[in-house]
């Protein structure tokens, strides 16, 4: 019989089957695992190597800001310190220090327009030494010049700190007595600067006893501008001079009795004698004339040529800090750059980026002063006259500082009478005034202080006053308070303060729109007064009016 073969179970070869399906199935769970552990630790190791190129980037992106911030400030720093050098030698004198005629002429022109502002005065003094010539050529020019250094200390320590004694050329000097009302007070000061001047003194081992004349003149009386005051001056002075001189010669006549008489060839009549005497006489004067006259005309050619060799040095050196200012903004915005491809939900970020931003928009607006500055000494200033509200002026220059007065926590009021504030001339540039003026208000008042912006108009003239309860200013340094270049010690270092250009900026475009500038101030830490005068626009015509809001009035209190 046929041995005979079971059938195969179906079941069986089906679990089998699926055993070694899942078995395989296993394995590859396996690796797929092992592979999505592996591209997780690729994932954090990218987001930590990213989180590392952003930090490293910021990283970066401040050390440039730093070091592009501290390389600025150097060059800043050194570039204005050798322009003041310049601004400073441009306006005083070689010998003695004094302010030169230059400086004379700018203060007596602030002395001019306080004192029609106030209804005040002031005198004008016109020195010169008795017999200068003559010690000159006995000792040398060396032993003179240390005579007329010891006689310019002299007269400093003498006067007032807001009046000016200033080196009018040669051993003439020209003295600025600030609100002086009466005559007589100018006279004590004159006696105690004749006092002060022949006093016994040392040079080089040498006994000097100097002394000197003096005229006199007063504002408004005997002139209205400083050419006419100090030709009165000298006119007094050289009076003085020779009426002192014939008072010597009669008390002298005793003495020169006692010697030997001089035996004449030939008798001569009395007449004939007082002739002769009185031809001497003019002949000498004509002699001293004609000398003064020389030295004058040197002296003038001399300042003349040294203001002009100034002029162009502090020229050059406008142009050379416009243009170091210029560079460092390249690492800046380059940082500014790298800054902005980092994600916007950084905490460092709008911080970061605002510091930059507000580096920026100061070295822009220390530029912008530079190139204006530069402007005027070259000549080109250039104002476009049409009618303009000044009140909308003021508006956008107090909405852009707005943000600065309130970061420091200081007190802003303004007021203004209603209605449009018609003036002629530049719009931008009638910004740039008050923006400058609020700008120097900002800088030099400390956080939580008040600063003020009024305006007022009378007949024909609009007056713009930005006040503050800040550093204030000292009184030598108030009248260089526009020069360029030139900051008061208390200034230096406060607030990040500048060049000191704006307020020279300011000056020169209030005079191109005709107006007039003046600073007060009662000192240190006792605030600053700055006053605008500009005249209002006559006859506007109907165009140039269209769409003129009301610039409303009152106070306005932030």
């Amino acid at each position: 019989m046929d041995k005979v073969t079971p059938p195969a179970d179906p079941t069986g070869t089906a679990v089998a089957n699926a055993e070694s399906k899942l078995s395989r199935l296993g394995v590859q769970v396996e690796a797929m695992q092992a592979a999505l552990v592996r591209l997780l630790q690729d994932v954090v190791r990218a987001e930590r190597q990213l989180e590392q190129n952003q930090v490293a980037q910021l990283v970066e992106a401040n050390e440039k800001l730093v070091v592009a911030a501290m390389a600025s400030q150097a060059e800043t720093d050194t570039v204005a310190a050798a322009l003041d050098e310049v601004a400073h030698a441009a306006v005083l004198d070689a010998l003695t220090g004094l302010p030169n005629r230059a400086a004379l002429v700018d203060r007596c022109a602030q002395a001019i327009a306080h004192a029609r502002r106030h209804g005040s005065g002031f005198a004008v003094l016109f020195l010169d030494l008795d017999n200068f010539k003559q010690l000159n050529d006995g000792h040398g020019h060396a032993f003179g010049d240390e005579v007329l250094r010891l006689i310019a200390d002299r007269m400093v320590a003498t006067v007032r700190a807001v009046d000016t004694v200033s080196r009018h050329g040669g051993d003439e000097f020209v003295v600025l007595l600030a609100e002086l009302n009466q005559p007589r007070d100018a006279q004590a000061v004159a006696d105690k600067l004749l006092e002060a001047i022949g006093a016994p003194a040392q040079v080089s081992g040498v006994a000097v006893n100097v002394t000197a004349s003096v005229g006199m003149a007063f504002f408004p009386d005997d002139g209205q501008d400083i050419e006419t005051l100090v030709a009165r001056a000298d006119a007094a002075m050289y009076a003085s001079k020779r009426r002192h001189a014939g008072d010597a010669a009669a008390a002298a006549a005793p003495p020169v009795a006692v010697a030997p008489p001089v035996v004449a060839a030939a008798p001569r009549s009395g007449s004939a004698a007082s002739a002769n005497v009185d031809a001497l006489k003019r002949q000498a004067e004509m002699r001293e004339a004609n000398e003064r006259l020389v030295l004058a005309a040197l002296t003038a050619q001399e300042l003349r040529e040294a203001a002009e060799l100034a002029r162009q040095r502090q020229a050059v050196f406008m142009t050379a800090v416009a243009d170091e200012l210029a560079n460092p903004m390249a690492p800046i915005r380059i940082a500014t750059a790298m800054l902005g491809r980092v994600q916007g939900d950084e905490p460092l970020l709008p911080h970061v980026q605002h510091i930059v931003e507000q580096r920026l928009a100061y070295m822009s607006r220390l530029v912008g002063n530079l190139v204006e500055a530069s402007n005027v000494e070259a000549g080109g200033f250039e104002i476009e006259h049409r009618w303009v509200d000044l009140g909308e002026v003021i508006d956008a220059a107090i909405a852009a500082y707005r943000p600065t007065m309130a970061e420091r926590d200081q007190r802003f009021e303004s007021s203004r009478p209603p209605g449009p504030l018609g003036v002629s001339g530049d719009a931008p540039r009638l910004g740039q005034i008050v923006s400058n003026l609020l700008d120097n208000a900002c800088t030099h008042t400390h956080e939580g202080g008040r600063i003020r912006l009024s305006v007022t108009v009378d007949a024909d003239t609009l007056t713009l006053t930005v006040a503050d309860d800040g550093i204030g200013i000292t009184p030598q340094m108030l009248p260089y308070v526009f020069e360029p270049f030139v900051q008061d010690d208390l200034a230096l270092g406060f607030n990040g303060a500048g060049l000191g250009i704006g307020l020279t900026v300011v000056r020169a475009l209030v005079r191109a729109h005709g107006g007039n500038l003046v600073a007060h101030s009662a000192g240190a830490r006792r605030g600053s007064q700055f006053v605008v005068t500009l005249p209002l626009a006559a006859g506007v015509a109907a165009e140039d009016k269209q769409d003129v809001p009301d610039s409303g009035a009152g106070e306005t209190v932030s």
